[in-house]
């Protein structure tokens, strides 16, 4: 089965860090890059691309799929990779809590000054994510 619709336990739950956050501005910089080129060459051609949509067992407030194991007990509560491929150009980040269940949040800084991993911000997450 093609690995995109089945992730592996390895590959599940990742930590969110600073260079999860470095690696996604890096695609966000390169798919504008390609889409700037794009438009450059198909100025008189209507070329459609492929587009991703959300997948639709990964929403928020949704029950984490038993496909994806158990959540190791250290990493309930804290911000960890989206591994939607949807989310994988968006910043954002999700934390999942001691129920399953599926919060997603932008990683772009709260209030203009509370950046994701502030600790006021983990705070307030932590608090809401409470079940």
């Amino acid at each position: 089965m093609d690995p995109l619709f089945w992730p592996s336990e390895t590959n599940s739950f990742r930590r969110f860090t600073p260079e999860s956050l470095a690696a996604i501005e890096e695609k966000i910089a390169n798919k504008k890059n390609q889409q700037v080129k794009v438009r450059g060459k198909n100025k008189d051609q209507g070329v459609e691309e492929d587009k991703l949509t959300p997948q639709l067992d990964l929403k928020i407030c949704k029950t984490l799929p038993s496909l994806y194991g158990d959540i190791p007990a250290e990493l309930v509560g804290e911000p960890l990779e989206d591994f939607d491929p949807y989310y994988s150009d968006h910043k954002t980040f999700m934390v999942i809590n001691k129920n399953r269940t599926i919060f997603r949040f932008t990683a772009e800084p709260a209030l203009c000054i509370f950046g994701p991993f502030n600790p006021v911000r983990k705070t307030a997450i932590k608090i809401l994510i409470h079940s």
